[in-house]
């Protein structure tokens, strides 16, 4: 790959906007702020722009990208046979944090539905994003700007540290609000089916659309023939370069079970409410048990932060319960190759 001298812009700035959307309409890549996390931008029915996103990150071919747009109405030029379900979605959650998976047009690349028939289209909330693919004139693929399988980039500084040199440019618009990937659900069938969990919940969704279907992919590892319909379903996801195990059971056993086994190569991932009960171990919090929202916003900074040569083991604790839970738990699940050890069998 040829290395780039990646520029640093300005989400607020109009001018670096411009730039930025004259760079995606040239066929380069951008570094882009959403509401969720970074996405690694480019013009996605342009073949040779898509092509070069895969490159970047080291992404398998088989893994479908979203597509983000300005407008809802911008659905149809990309999908067809759009079910009032999905209008209902749209109307009550874009802009936001929601991907939906609908029948493609032909004028969406194979290369960026990875062969399938259906497209994932995303409406983000943030507002200079949504300003960039207007100047910019066409929807924008844009996966999480990390190198692939790799934790999540939430800043800047992050999409930097993992692209510097692999893309044209980065448009910094600071922290990001979310700090998880967008909820996925499947409209393509008979039923509406959660691909991803993430920023809107199950449950706000079982209030819109009355039924939801979780498919497989959320609650296991799945195998690695399948072909899936949505980003971050089939491959080891999130994960820094350490081993990460997830330790369940209540606080004072977990502590108990990660006493036992630290050494100067263990890191520990806790929950504010638990950072004592590890004094001595150097902690790192990633937010409050009692708001899962602070987990979202917290958990792909601190595993990046644990991304360490000299970390070989994170021992990592999950939050249990629905709503942003759900979601946090399926990143730190995916993170750890869904390795759980059970604190509680131990102390047995």
């Amino acid at each position: 790959m040829i290395e780039l001298n990646t520029v640093m812009l300005r989400a607020d700035n109009e001018q670096d906007l411009s730039r930025a959307a004259e760079l995606i309409k040239s066929g380069e890549l951008v570094g882009i702020p959403t509401e969720t996390v970074y996405g690694l931008g480019a013009d996605g029915l342009n073949v040779s722009a898509v092509a070069k996103i895969f490159k970047a990150k080291g992404r398998p071919s088989d893994n479908p990208l979203i597509l983000h747009i300005s407008e809802p109405s911008q659905m149809e030029q990309l999908c067809h046979d759009i079910p009032e379900k999905g209008w209902l979605l749209a109307k009550k959650f874009w802009p936001g944090p929601l991907t939906m998976v609908l029948p493609a047009k032909p004028i969406v690349p194979k290369v960026t539905t990875a062969n399938l028939d259906t497209v994932a289209i995303r409406c983000p909330k943030t507002e200079s994003t949504r300003k960039l693919i207007e100047l910019a004139g066409v929807p924008i693929a844009a996966p999480s700007a990390n190198a692939s399988g790799k934790p999540s980039t939430t800043t800047a500084e992050h999409v930097l540290h993992d692209m510097d040199g692999r893309i044209a440019a980065i448009l910094d618009g600071g922290a990001c609000e979310v700090g998880l990937e967008s909820t996925i659900v499947d409209l393509s069938g008979n039923k509406p089916v959660l691909l991803r969990p993430g920023g809107i919940t199950p449950e706000e969704l079982l209030d819109v659309l009355g039924e939801l279907e979780i498919d497989k992919a959320v609650l296991g590892q799945i195998d690695s023939d399948a072909v899936v319909r949505a980003p971050g379903m089939k491959y080891k996801h999130y994960a820094p370069n350490a081993e990460v195990i997830i330790v369940s059971g209540n606080a004072n056993d977990a502590a108990s079970y990660v006493r036992r086994r630290y050494n100067e190569q263990t890191a520990v991932l806790c929950f504010d409410e638990e950072l004592s009960l590890y004094e001595g171990l150097n902690p790192t919090s990633y937010g409050s048990e009692e708001d899962s929202m602070s987990l979202c916003a917290g958990l792909f900074s601190a595993l990046r932060t644990l991304d360490k040569p000299e970390i070989h083991t994170i021992y990592a604790r999950c939050p249990s319960g629905g709503g942003a839970a759900y979601a946090v738990r399926n990143r730190l699940n995916k993170a750890a190759g869904f390795c759980i050890v059970s604190a509680k069998e131990d102390t047995e």
